[in-house]
């Protein structure tokens, strides 16, 4: 990676201010009789969901999922692979998926899917980032950190071919 240059685009203290505004507009549009089931999906939203579920104010349970369409590629494959099923039933539950990036919409609408026939009361999407002139799929995010334009990103979780995860800012990786 010595030839990969990094600009930082997304300052450490901005996302964590972000992040406090989303867990209260989170807080406030669910019913507090029942937890929100919170869904990571692995790797890269673990950070971003950490911080996520400090800030709301109201019962929650977290799981994990894997999927991946990216290898070691800058750009998606178009096909998503199950790494990772969850560990719990979310059938009735109010469901919150927690994506680090929403780009291409491909492997969201796959996990969509997959969530929608184990019967769950509400499914809704939280993405720290959200790429829209990426979008090849239909895909509603729900709570959005923040709009990038059209850039590779990495930091806070993003990675590169499994580097730069443990940025404190979001980065650009220029080459």
């Amino acid at each position: 990676m010595s030839q990969a240059k990094l600009r930082v685009f997304i300052r450490a203290e901005q996302i964590q201010e972000r992040i406090r505004e989303l867990g209260d507009e989170i807080s406030g549009d669910y019913p507090h009789d029942t937890p929100i089931y919170l869904i990571g999906i692995l790797k890269g939203s673990c950070i971003f969901l950490a911080d996520l579920v400090r800030a709301i104010e109201r019962p929650v349970r977290i799981d994990f999922i894997g999927l991946s369409s990216y290898g070691k590629s800058k750009t998606t494959s178009g096909e998503v692979k199950l790494t990772k099923d969850l560990d719990t039933t979310i059938e009735g539950a109010d469901v919150l998926i927690v994506e680090d990036i929403v780009d291409s919409g491909v492997t969201l609408m796959y996990l969509m899917h997959v969530l929608e026939q184990r019967k769950p009361r509400s499914v809704a999407i939280a993405s720290l980032l959200d790429k829209p002139a990426r979008r090849m799929r239909p895909v509603h995010v729900k709570y959005v950190g923040f709009q990038i334009p059209d850039e590779f990103v990495v930091g806070y979780g993003l990675d590169y071919a499994e580097e730069y995860r443990n940025l404190k800012d979001v980065c650009v990786l220029e080459t």
